[in-house]
């Protein structure tokens, strides 16, 4: 659906120098255990939380809806300033509320395998969680970028599962991102493996585990 009436005014959109973080906004989760679950991140179509805990605060759709215009401003107000067109679409999917950008390329926001778009995305949430006091989920597409990347990650899971079964043998991939590493996990454990993430950020790494 296209933006409707905005939560909060232009004048209270914090500009992206002046948000503050909240506590625990920076905090990994637990390391993977083959159940689909990583770090908190930027995951995209996961449908929960990756430390397998809601968010706290968020009680139901008014509150993530809430979340959604807070959002929006925020990200057409950094549209204004950057003079890039696009619109803006919200909605809810799961326990997290979804902004995108659309209608343009914009792969300003975006950026090398989407850096700016996590960027984008945690200066989102900490905006969020400076009109909430609560820790926001919240997901930011750009172009679809995000629909394109599960896809292709998807494939690179599924495809190291392969290789591990029939080599036996661990596969370690290449450094992702959470949002990333979320995609590849879930992947591998429809397949029937297991995988786990090593390494600090922003080396952190998906390894795909034999059976057994």
């Amino acid at each position: 659906m296209s933006q409707g009436e905005s939560a909060v005014t232009d004048s209270q959109v914090p500009a992206a120098d002046e948000v503050e973080a909240g506590p625990g906004l920076d905090e990994p989760g637990p390391a993977h255990d083959g159940t689909g679950a990583d770090e908190f991140s930027d995951a995209g179509d996961d449908g929960g939380p990756e430390s397998g805990e809601a968010a706290p605060g968020l009680t139901d759709v008014a509150d993530l809806e809430l979340e959604g215009e807070i959002a929006a401003d925020y990200i057409e107000g950094l549209l204004d300033v950057a003079d890039l067109d696009g619109d803006i679409d919200m909605d809810v999917e799961g326990d997290r509320a979804v902004v995108s950008v659309v209608g343009a390329t914009l792969d300003e926001l975006v950026g090398s395998r989407g850096e700016v778009l996590e960027a984008l995305q945690e200066l989102t949430r900490l905006a969020v969680h400076r009109h909430t006091g609560n820790r926001s989920r919240i997901m930011i597409d750009v172009g679809g970028y995000r629909m394109r990347r599960r896809t292709e990650l998807a494939e690179t899971g599924r495809d190291a599962a392969d290789e591990v079964k029939r080599t036996g043998m661990p596969k370690k991939l290449w450094a992702m991102n959470p949002f990333e590493r979320k995609i590849v996990h879930d992947a591998v454990a429809a397949a029937g493996l297991r995988s786990e993430s090593e390494g600090e950020e922003p080396d952190r790494r998906v390894v795909v585990l034999p059976a057994g």
